[in-house]
This record gives C-alpha cells, structure tokens and sequence, in this order.
C-alpha cells in the first residue's frame, strides 16, 4: 500500500516507528508536513498539492496533527477523507477529540464516568463552582492546554477560589474538576486500535507534582488494568470515533474515570513501558481495513 503520513516532525519517535513498521510490512510510507499542503477548494475534483506535486495515489493517511494546527489539520485531511482516501482516524473524530469540553459531553451523556467537572467563564461565584465538584482540592483546567500545560491544582479552598478569579479576570475557558485524591498522581494511558486495547501503561508523577506527563517528568511502566478499565478505554474510544485512541483513565474510590481521550497518542512510552511493537499493530490495522468507500464522512462532517 502506498500511506501518507501528516506530521510536522517526521523525526519524533511516534513517526518513525510508524515509518519502520509500515516499511517492513512492504508498504511506502511518505511523510507529509500538514502545514504545507495546499487545497483546490473549486475543483471538481478534489485536489491537493505539496511541494509542487500532486498528492494522489494514496491508500490511506496516518493523522498525525499537532494539536496547534487542529483547524488546518483537519480541513487538509478532510480533502483526502474527499479523495476517498482511507483515514486512520477519521476528521471529525479528531476534531471532537481536541474539543475538551464537547469530549467531556459527549462522554457524560453516554453514561462514562467522569470526575466531576464545572465548566466557566467569568464567574462571579467561586465558592458555587466548587461546591459543585466537592470541595478543594480541585483541578483547574485551560481548554487549550495540552501535555499538562495550563493545568494548576488548587489545594485549599482560598488558593482554589484566588485561581478561579484569576481565570475569570482573563476571560479564559476553564473546566474545574475534582482532584482524585487516591489516584496518587497517577493515571493509566489506555491505547486503543481497532476496538481493542492493546497495550496500557501507568504514568506516575514526579516528587510533588500532581500531574503524570512524561513530558513534565514523569515516569511510566507496565500495568495490568482490569476488565472494567477495559471495558471503559474502549467505550470512550468508540464514542469518540476514533479507530486508535489513547484513554487516559484515574482509578477512583467509585471506578475508572476518564480524563481525556487522545487522538494521537505517542508511542513511546507505552512501547518501552510494555514492550508492545504497537506501531506494528496500527499498520495492520489500516491493512485490514483501508479501502474505497471506508471513510463514514467521506470529509462532510
């Protein structure tokens, strides 16, 4: 099969991995840079190029977008989704994903457990907020924030209250959650391919720090999840949309909760934790699956 990939960085280990197993498996993988595709959007039919060429000829496309570039991302491989190129995650999905609170939503009504979470403006009513979620400590969450970037705790209810008005005073979106306590600054990153975990991994936060991403230090090592965490990742991946998915799930004294659903998920650390070749898995995945007339928007969502 000949794949596209739309990344900005092909040397992340995520995308070379993918690289590797599609190349081994007997397929060409080429790595585009999202950000410098441009679209015919009056063509009769579709079209896009990329340094000067036309992209055509591909079986499917690996999203790999950033979540910066979520907007542009997405509209370019909706073109390809119009080209009736098999996307292994489909545009809509991924928008859905990126959007925390909709996700959030979405989940709720489909009865996932959640922690609770109060979803503001500019409030002028702090105190009512954290009622709502049980009291300090809580979590406080920007909507664009990624790989815990904008997330702070609030441990007393005065440090949690001061936070809230700092918020509110920046006409900033934020979501308020319950800090779960007897998580212990862990959580455990579920990833999912075809309606199936495939590898799980447990993130556990460095001394003092209440957020477990690798990228601010944190450390990850295999864990055995069980059924009902299972059970869990795959709901949340399914409602979603999305055909690979990375469930980030809290145990808490009332069951898993999750806490975010990942549209692209990194590689390695649940590669090195478990050692699963997932990479593998998601090639075969498009293998079993990619084909004309696959794609359920076929880019009109």
């Amino acid at each position: 099969m000949k794949l596209a990939m739309l990344a900005r960085n092909p040397a992340l280990y995520s995308h070379q991995r993918l690289l590797e197993a599609a190349t081994q498996r007997g397929h060409t993988l080429d790595i585009i840079n999202t950000l410098k595709v441009y679209i015919n959007i009056a063509a009769h039919r579709p079209e896009m190029r990329y340094k000067g060429e036309k992209l055509t000829g591909y079986d499917a496309v690996i999203p790999r977008i950033g979540a910066s570039v979520t907007f542009f991302g997405t509209a370019v491989l909706r073109q390809f989704e119009m080209m009736d190129v098999y996307p292994l995650n489909e545009s809509v999905a991924i928008a859905r994903s990126r959007d925390k609170l909709r996700s959030l939503q979405l989940l709720a009504r489909k009865g996932v457990g959640l922690p609770y979470t109060v979803f503001a403006h500019s409030t002028s009513e702090p105190s009512d907020v954290l009622e709502m979620v049980g009291g300090a400590p809580v979590v406080m969450k920007l909507l664009e924030g990624t790989q815990g970037m904008g997330v702070v705790l609030g441990e007393t209810t005065a440090a949690a209250k001061s936070m809230i008005q700092a918020f509110s005073g920046l006409k900033a979106n934020i979501l308020v959650q319950e800090y779960v306590k007897e998580a212990g600054g862990a959580d455990i990153r579920c990833f999912v391919v075809g309606g199936k975990v495939v590898a799980s991994m447990k993130r556990q936060g460095p001394e003092g720090e209440f957020r477990s991403n690798l990228h601010r230090g944190g450390s990850a090592h295999s864990v055995k999840i069980t059924p009902e965490e299972r059970s869990v990742a795959i709901r949340a991946a399914k409602i979603m949309g999305l055909n690979v998915a990375g469930v980030d799930l809290l145990r808490s004294n009332h069951g898993p909760v999750v806490m975010e659903v990942n549209s692209s998920p990194g590689l390695r650390g649940v590669e090195e934790a478990s050692g699963i070749d997932v990479a593998s898995l998601i090639i075969e995945f498009i293998e079993k699956n990619a084909g004309p007339n696959r794609t359920g928007t076929k880019g009109r969502g």
